[in-house]
């Protein structure tokens, strides 16, 4: 699929990514979706603190895999930054990471109900994806998660998954691109809510079973649907009136001209001292 070449396009996509998952329902005015530096593995950008729907370009804030800003920034961050920071620090595979408190979901997390895959697209989140309380190590808190062993704790909950669920918060996504990522989000949230409809039924819930689960799950990657479905998002966000202006070029000023070198030859005209002494001899014979 195609990726930002550039750091410029990167910013763009990465505020487009914010737009599209709260135009889709996943993202409120709490949540965030972050990328690695693709230059510097060491390194991810992450958006000031704002409401998603409003990120811009040039709102990125660079950060160390310790989420310590790379230069001083001049906006307030976000708190719960050592979600993205301590996920890069132990998956490399993994190039975008979105943490969100989709309602589609809470009816699970707050009854820690496994996750199952509903319908093919609901593959990109696995069976029983694994369950993170913050309160088993670290007591009572405010549920965020702003301390550096509290995000490597998640971080170990996560493990080679996709999706991590959060008791009585939300849910983190990893992906190995920010369209895959913005993919992972957006059809398991979808599944969730169709889970959850399910249940209401009050009949048994049917799974995909782990083949099929694994084969559809590989949907994104060997076939153009993260391509088409970002074309899609995009397109609405657009429709919306809240589309993110294309990359455009630095302008360059174009060089001040040089004055032109004086050419140095041969004298034009008779030498002054002479043409002063034709001017007296002149009047002399007036």
């Amino acid at each position: 699929m195609p990726v930002a070449t550039n750091l410029v396009e990167l910013r763009r996509e990465l505020a487009l990514a914010n737009r599209i998952v709260a135009h889709e329902g996943v993202i409120d005015a709490f949540g965030h979706v972050s990328v690695r530096h693709p230059d510097n593995p060491n390194r991810y950008f992450l958006s000031r603190s704002r409401a998603p729907e409003l990120v811009e370009p040039e709102d990125f804030i660079e950060y160390d895999l310790d989420s310590v800003p790379v230069r001083t920034p001049s906006h307030s961050q976000y708190s719960e930054r050592v979600i993205h920071g301590e996920i890069y620090k132990a998956r490399p595979d993994v190039n975008s990471v979105c943490h969100h408190h989709c309602a589609a979901f809470m009816p699970l997390l707050a009854t820690g109900s496994d996750y199952i895959p509903v319908f093919h697209l609901g593959a990109v989140g696995g069976i029983a994806p694994p369950y993170w309380d913050q309160q088993d190590e670290f007591g009572d808190t405010n549920m965020l998660v702003i301390k550096p062993e509290e995000g490597a704790s998640l971080a170990r909950a996560l493990a080679d998954k996709w999706l991590v669920l959060m008791k009585r918060h939300g849910v983190t996504v990893a992906g190995t691109s920010i369209k895959d990522c913005v993919f992972r989000c957006v059809y398991s949230a979808r599944n969730a809510a169709y889970q959850v409809q399910a249940m209401t039924i009050g009949q048994h819930v049917a799974s995909l079973s782990p083949g099929e689960t694994r084969l559809a799950g590989d949907i994104g990657g060997t076939t153009t649907g993260v391509t088409r479905s970002w074309e899609y998002w995009t397109m609405r966000v657009a429709k919306a009136g809240n589309a993110v202006e294309a990359a455009k070029p630095a302008k360059v000023k174009p060089a001040k001209a040089k004055p032109a070198a004086k050419k140095i030859g041969k004298p034009s005209g008779k030498p002054k001292a002479k043409v002063a002494a034709k001017k007296k001899t002149a009047g002399r014979r007036r």
